[in-house]
Formats: structure tokens, sequence, C-alpha cells
């Protein structure tokens, strides 16, 4: 199910590294296309890189018939990453519970030092098709 990525990860280069069940791993190219006018990796493709970590540990933890959603991330931009590096982002859970998981991703550069933390909150939830009644169908 990890391997199953979105398109948008295509688009920030994302390459899936390993993913279990309490940690992924993953890392995005710093490319021009990726760059702010500083000519470092913009903060939005960091952003974007964490969000889908946190989206692939919390996929890969969800019960049958689940889906999930981000409702909640922060950002601390700590350094930059220069354009030709690579950013390496290595999520981890810091709450697993039956309605929302709680993950935290590092996002380090090419010298192991450490560019961004970002925490994130996943809801899961049952997906319901458009005109279905919740009442029918409780999640």
């Amino acid at each position: 199910m990890a391997q199953d990525q979105p398109h948008f990860s295509l688009v920030l280069g994302f390459r899936l590294i390993s993913a279990t069940l309490d940690e992924v791993v993953a890392e995005m190219p710093a490319t021009v296309e990726l760059s702010n006018r500083n000519g470092v990796l913009h903060g939005g493709a960091i952003m974007g890189f964490a969000d889908n970590l946190g989206g692939t540990a919390a996929v890969i933890n969800l019960c049958p018939g689940q889906s999930t959603t981000t409702i909640e991330s922060k950002t601390n931009f700590l350094r930059p990453i220069r354009i030709g590096d690579v950013a390496h982002g290595r999520c981890v859970p810091l709450h697993k519970g039956r309605t929302t998981q709680i993950w935290q991703t590092t996002i380090t550069r090419r010298d192991g030092k450490v560019a961004a933390i970002i925490t994130q909150t996943q809801m899961m939830m049952t997906w319901q098709e458009p005109g279905q009644d919740a009442r029918q169908n409780p999640a």
C-alpha cells in the first residue's frame, strides 16, 4: 500500500525508501523546479514532502474501509536545503489512536543536519459516497 503514491509525489520527485507501521523513510531531490527565489528548496515543497510522508504512514496504519486526511500541520524550518542537495525524511508516530494519529517528520540535508521538523495530525475516517446518509452507515 505504501508503494501506491499519489501523483503529487511524482511532481516532488518523492522516492520511498522504506515503510513499516512505525516508520516511513523517503527522499526528495532539491531541484530548480522546487526552489524559491533564494535558490534553496521552497518551504512549500518541504511541507508537501512531509505531508506525503505522514499521509503514507497513516495509510499503512488504517483499518479496512478507512481513509485519512491531514487536519493539522506545523512546520519548524531550521536550515535551508540548497538546490542539488537531497532532502531525507523520516516519519515516526507520536500517537496512533482510533480516530487520530500524530506523526512527526524530520527532514535532514545530505550533511545530516536537520532542516525542518513537521508535526501533523491525521484524522481516520470512513469514506462515504456523495449523497450517502451517514446515519444509515455510521462510521
